[in-house]
């Protein structure tokens, strides 16, 4: 399995993740299992996310003006993500 997408959802009582990702086999959906490998895409990649926004960050889009949305863009390495997880 390979995580392709988070997205973060921060709603005032919600925090919604949407983890997208490819498999050729795995549990099935309701499973106890298949919950744990979805648990664990989405805390590796929070967990890129953070890391990759302690270095550089550039704004790469933004729109409106008393209603805002900016996007960000982090770059991060293979090589930092498995020291990181060593580390860890």
């Amino acid at each position: 399995m390979r995580l392709q997408r988070l997205v973060i959802d921060v709603r005032p009582e919600d925090l919604v993740l949407r983890v997208l990702y490819r498999s050729q086999d795995g549990p099935n959906p309701g499973t106890k299992a298949r919950s744990r490998e979805i648990r664990e895409l989405a805390r590796d990649g929070l967990t890129q996310a953070l890391q990759a926004i302690e270095g550089r960050v550039d704004v790469v889009g933004e729109s409106g003006f008393t209603t805002r949305e900016d996007i960000l863009l982090a770059t991060f390495s293979s090589d930092e993500v498995k020291t990181a997880k060593r580390g860890a």
